[in-house]
């Protein structure tokens, strides 16, 4: 990284609409020498969008859900990868980037969904369903994709889903994301009770206010 850091005046002009002054100051000296050391070590950091706004919007070089982080973290040049998101989403970036340097500022820094299933779970569902294959959403850890038959997206899971020619598939582990699937396809669905406990937040009168509101 090179040039000028941007001044506390120029930051703060990102988030002044969310942040108080009274509480900017609390984030400036730790954001500038953030800002420093990623200079300093030739890093790139990738922020999810469920980051808060000083880190979203003051630090992050490069921002979106998890799987656009991983297609980006494929891209980028610098050396070091400061992943600023979940565990699952740092493990994927050292996966695709075996030879650089991946950090994670919280190593407990969990994700509901990825952690309703474990490496047990998969093998327990393989032997209640022998010869089903295993599809499972990329939000898991690097374990227990590596348990899995397959992976998909939410964009690609039909597809990935009648792609194996079989006439059911366990999903895994995003119950509704399975269920949505199974409303698409005549391939028989077996779902794994996860849930991501902000997508849960939502209800479906939520989005037909917002439709309302934003039509088109």
């Amino acid at each position: 990284m090179s040039g000028a850091l941007p001044s506390a005046a120029s930051l703060y002009r990102r988030v002044w609409r969310v942040i108080p002054p009274g509480e900017w100051a609390a984030f400036s000296d730790d954001i500038e020498a953030i800002l420093a050391l990623r200079r300093e070590r030739n890093a790139v950091i990738l922020a999810h969008n469920y980051q808060t706004p000083e880190i979203f919007h003051c630090v992050a070089d490069i921002v979106g859900d998890s799987l656009a982080l991983a297609r980006k973290a494929m891209t980028v040049e610098a050396q070091v990868i400061v992943l600023a998101g979940v565990h699952f989403m740092a493990e994927t970036a050292k996966l695709l980037n075996p030879d650089k340097t991946v950090l994670i500022p919280d190593l407990g820094a969990g994700c509901s969904l990825a952690d309703s299933i474990t490496v047990q779970d998969v093998r327990l569902m393989r032997q209640r369903y022998p010869g089903v294959p295993i599809v499972t959403y990329v939000n898991t850890s690097a374990e227990v994709k590596a348990e899995s038959d397959i992976c998909c997206t939410s964009g690609n899971a039909k597809g990935v889903v009648e792609s194996l020619g079989v006439p059911r598939v366990i999903m895994l582990p995003d119950e509704y994301l399975a269920h949505n699937i199974a409303a698409q396809t005549d391939v028989e669905i077996i779902a794994w009770k996860g849930h991501c406990e902000v997508h849960e937040r939502f209800t479906p009168a939520d989005i037909r206010e917002l439709r309302e509101n934003h039509p088109g």
